[in-house]
């Protein structure tokens, strides 16, 4: 049976890693500080603290792989129909011969990627919020989509 300071201190690393949003890499940096400080003292805090860990990292790799699809597609797609030779009247370029219809198909790849980025922060968020809920309850939580970095 988990103490309530147990439960608490794994609710924090969960919730920890939404100080993403305040500090760049506060999803990494605070479970980590929180997880390594209580770790040897609690089989619960434990497992969270590597839940979260894995999560995070899982969630940067997916979001590396989304970034190597969409960018080069959408430096491509500008790069191919942009001509260099943009014509100059007045301070203002005209751009000739841009035509999306042409690829479309790879910019649509690119906007899928782009969409399951913005799909995987949404999800991110929510999932940590449910995490949170469930390990208050006292109950080890999973994350779905979660490689077992750490182990």
């Amino acid at each position: 049976m988990e103490t309530t300071t147990e439960k608490n201190t794994a609710t924090f690393t969960h919730l920890s890693a939404l100080t993403q949003y305040f500090f760049p890499f506060g999803n990494y940096i605070f479970p980590i500080l929180i997880w390594t400080s209580k770790k040897d003292k609690s089989e619960f805090i434990d497992f969270h603290g590597k839940q979260v860990l894995n999560f995070q990292l899982s969630l940067l790799l997916y979001s590396l792989l989304l970034i190597m699809v969409a960018v080069p597609i959408f430096i491509f797609t500008v790069f191919s129909n942009i001509p260099f030779n943009a014509i100059a009247n007045d301070n203002d370029y005209i751009i000739n011969n841009f035509n999306i219809g042409d690829n479309i198909g790879i910019i649509t790849v690119g906007l899928v990627a782009v969409f399951l980025f913005l799909l995987l922060k949404v999800a991110e968020f929510f999932l940590i919020i449910y995490a949170a809920i469930k390990t208050s309850n006292g109950e080890k939580y999973k994350y779905p989509i979660s490689i077992p970095f750490i182990k």
